[in-house]
């Protein structure tokens, strides 16, 4: 049996798991879950379809409040001055490994084609909405761009900072050409809002909440993590030890 996070947190066990803003110094008790984890990431990945499905909900099982996680606002100059403007100058930049480096517009964005999903967001912390999503599929965009032979994870570049540094999260290829990853431009119906991490944000479905960057500004293809902050793929798992595998 794989034992999954969310089996964790319905546990008990979130206590042990640094939560989306909060940091804990486990000691042995972390090296030990750390080990664990990238067993089962390997797991997971040999034994469930990478195209299996999150589960999906009916409009009448979406949870009247849908609370805002990590950053509620990035409030730096840069991004206001954008948001002041309705995001029109705002500019998403896919790069690193592909063959066309792309500059998308948040119209751009709208009028591509796109999913739209009834999911559940799992947070760390030991709570869960669900919601309804809209936008293109991350996959669609990387073969407008072209991924090179050498690409081999997807870094996504945020305005928001926490502790001072600007956020960033990885994913691999298999979550990133997942039917269900999507650049997520609208939620329940409506434009994105700031506090959930407008003018676009990641939705990988099969992943807990920390992996859906918000306040999306750059994709960038790369061959390996060494390069991206600290070398494991995230703010959390670089700062304060958070699985880079987070699989639900």
């Amino acid at each position: 049996m794989i034992l999954t996070r969310r089996a964790l947190v319905a546990g008990g066990a979130a206590t042990l798991l640094t939560g989306c803003e909060r940091v804990q110094n486990w000691g042995p008790t972390r090296e030990l879950l750390r080990s664990g984890e990238k067993l089962n990431g390997g797991l997971q990945r040999l034994l469930i379809d990478r195209n299996a499905l999150a589960p999906e909900f009916r409009p009448d099982q979406m949870s009247p409040v849908f609370r805002v996680n990590g950053t509620a606002n990035p409030n730096t100059p840069e991004y206001n001055a954008l948001a002041s403007g309705q995001f029109a100058d705002w500019r998403l930049q896919i790069g690193g490994l592909v063959a066309r480096p792309l500059r998308l517009s948040l119209a751009q964005l709208r009028s591509m084609p796109y999913r739209t999903q009834i999911t559940r967001h799992d947070c760390v912390e030991g709570w869960s909405a669900i919601g309804q999503w809209q936008g293109p599929l991350l996959g669609q965009m990387l073969r407008l761009a072209g991924l090179r032979d050498a690409a081999r994870f997807i870094v996504f570049h945020c305005a928001d900072r926490i502790q001072g540094h600007r956020y960033y999260e990885s994913i691999d290829l298999v979550d990133a050409f997942h039917p269900q990853t999507i650049m997520a431009v609208a939620m329940n119906g409506r434009p994105l809002d700031i506090g959930h991490g407008a003018p676009v944000r990641l939705r990988v479905e099969r992943q807990l909440g920390y992996k859906h960057a918000k306040y999306v500004m750059g994709i960038e293809a790369v061959a390996s993590l060494d390069a991206t902050g600290l070398g494991k793929g995230g703010f959390w798992e670089d700062h304060h030890d958070y699985d880079w595998f987070a699989g639900i």
